[in-house]
């Protein structure tokens, strides 16, 4: 293995494209992920992985072989994903701009307005990967929407470092080579990290059940017949009491069961209703809504994503519809 690595690394170098797709492919998905994970935005992620892939390929001469050539690229990758987090040049928030919708007085505004959902199709191989002895999350719950909006508000060396050890496991000498800082300024930022990162976090959330399970299935079940029959009753059933709305790019939240269902009979209103088409994002249930139209042609306006917890749902969190194509959804379907 080590030969045939060695060969398409001199290959490689001498400018063979093909060897460098070789090597570089099997941590295609990894990468992006990672990326995604820092930055929190598909977009953002998949421009990372081109400028990580480019600056490999144009230096791989300087690849000397002392770590492996995964953990090589992680660096790489980490310091493309530092330096658009140090430009502050992210999607900013948008005003409000559903059609025919007044907005509902939110409960808050929200910080991560550049957030994007992650496509479950694209998991494949990406979260399956080994990790090193000191990771501390399962690598679902590591690319939840929960877990990846909390990480957006740390500051960009603690975000790297926390990503770097608690949930790839990489060892402490080994985060600082990547950073050029040292095994003390890793510790010290991962400890500021865990207590930011523990502030945000829900301990007392109950577990999801596990995905495409029976009782997964039961909630999306429920949830799909409440939403397209317009039935407020059946939705509130569904919510826990201190659930929470979210839509980036648009900064309004909403918070506690009474709230969140007036908000969705507000979506409801003069007579609106929406036909969904399940898909998965972020480990997570989710639909592209589509919005029946007179002419019978259903267009889509946003896709959601469910947080359950339990037999119940914490979250919902809605996309606009520019990240259909991601998903492989429609901006529209045809009349049923």
């Amino acid at each position: 293995m080590e030969l045939v690595r060695a060969d398409l690394i001199s290959r490689a170098r001498a400018g063979d494209e093909e060897a460098f797709r070789a090597l570089t492919e099997p941590h295609r998905r990894e990468l992006q992920v990672h990326c995604y994970r820092m930055l929190g935005s598909f977009q953002d992620a998949e421009d990372a992985l081109q400028d990580t892939l480019l600056a490999a390929w144009q230096g791989l001469s300087g690849f000397e072989g002392r770590a492996s050539l995964r953990t090589w690229l992680y660096r790489i990758a980490t310091n493309r994903c530092l330096s658009t987090l140090r430009s502050a040049i992210r999607r900013p928030a948008k005003e409000w701009d559903i059609p025919g919708v007044e907005r509902p007085e939110p409960t808050r505004l929200g910080e991560v307005v550049w957030l994007e959902p992650y496509p479950d199709a694209l998991l494949d191989g990406a979260i399956t990967v080994p990790l090193g002895p000191e990771a501390r999350y399962e690598q679902t719950e590591s690319i939840s929407l929960a877990f990846v909006t909390a990480l957006q508000v740390l500051p960009p060396r603690q975000l790297a470092v926390l990503i770097l050890r608690d949930v790839l496991g990489f060892r402490a000498n080994e985060v600082a080579g990547m950073l050029d800082t040292t095994v003390e300024s890793v510790k010290s930022a991962l400890k500021r990290a865990r207590v930011s990162l523990q502030r945000r976090q829900s301990a007392a959330a109950e577990p999801p059940p596990a995905a495409d399970s029976p009782a997964e299935d039961a909630m999306v079940a429920k949830f799909v017949s409440a939403w397209e029959s317009a039935d407020i009753d059946g939705l509130l059933a569904l919510l826990t009491d201190d659930v929470f709305m979210s839509m980036p790019p648009l900064p309004f939240e909403y918070e506690s069961r009474d709230i969140v269902a007036g908000f969705c009979a507000t979506l409801f209103g003069s007579g609106r209703r929406f036909d969904l088409v399940p898909t998965r994002a972020n480990g997570q249930p989710a639909f592209g809504a589509y919005l029946r139209g007179a002419a019978g042609v259903r267009h889509g306006t946003g896709l959601y994503v469910l947080t359950l917890s339990g037999d119940r749902i914490s979250a919902m969190t809605r996309f606009e519809n520019s990240v259909f194509p991601a998903f492989g959804l429609p901006r529209s379907l045809p009349g049923a």
